[in-house]
């Protein structure tokens, strides 16, 4: 286990609060319907702990009211959660200083607020151990502290409905993408991406739209073939962990 530089520490915790703190309602809704769905309690945090993708998860809650077929619930989940893949591929760039150990373990914790400040720090410098570990060991911990919480009181919530994740949801990851709204080609990009889901949802449906969207932005981006970006500036910071 590398040392832990404490300003990356504490730059992590700083970052992550407001994360969780918008996280557990999330957390708490899902346990308190995964329960209401007829899940046990070592399910409902078993799925949380496995899947550990809210929006996934709660669609496979719905999905399992709805008597629907195992190989249906897997197949759109396994849609929802592609992107993943591709936040891999991405953040992979910035993890050269991790031991392929730390790199599986990064993948794994790999959820989409982790995508974003991994992606936020390594644009404004280096990505280390320190930061990306404190931020998404702290994050996963706590998305399990709220599904459990959920489970166990969830009562006291009431009606989930009336919480409005339909409007949520999609505000939640609009946040993560406007925070990339300075980079090139950010724009058309979007624009791209958001044309080809539109098609697919009209034409195919639901869920397939989220992950042949994405690939609708990255083939622009591809076609486009921005130049790399300058590694000017992160010289010298090889050292912290």
């Amino acid at each position: 286990m590398p040392k832990i530089d404490p300003l990356e520490a504490r730059a992590a915790l700083r970052d992550v609060v407001p994360v969780i703190l918008a996280i557990m309602p999330f957390g708490a809704v899902y346990g308190t319907v995964a329960i209401d769905s007829g899940l046990t309690m070592a399910q409902t945090l078993g799925l949380s702990g496995i899947v550990y993708a809210g929006a996934s998860q709660l669609v496979a809650l719905q999905m399992i009211g709805l008597s629907a077929p195992v190989w249906s619930i897997v197949l759109v989940v396994f849609a929802l959660n592609f992107r993943h893949v591709l936040y891999s591929a991405s953040v992979g760039r910035h993890l050269s200083r991790f031991t392929a150990t730390q790199k599986a373990a990064a993948f794994f914790l790999l959820a989409d607020p982790t995508f974003g400040a991994a992606e936020a720090r390594a644009n404004g410098g280096v990505l280390t151990r320190s930061y990306y570990f404190v931020y998404g060991l702290l994050l996963y911990v706590f998305w399990l502290v709220a599904t459990l919480a959920g489970a166990v009181f969830g009562s006291a919530l009431g009606d989930t409905r009336a919480l409005a994740l339909d409007f949520i949801l999609p505000a939640y990851f609009l946040t993560f993408l406007m925070s990339f709204r300075a980079r090139p080609q950010f724009w058309p990009v979007v624009l791209w991406s958001l044309a080809t889901s539109g098609l697919v949802y009209v034409t195919v449906g639901s869920p397939w739209h989220v992950t042949i969207g994405a690939f609708g932005g990255i083939l622009y981006a591809a076609l486009r073939a921005p130049d790399a970006p300058s590694e000017a500036g992160i010289a010298g910071e090889g050292e912290r962990v």
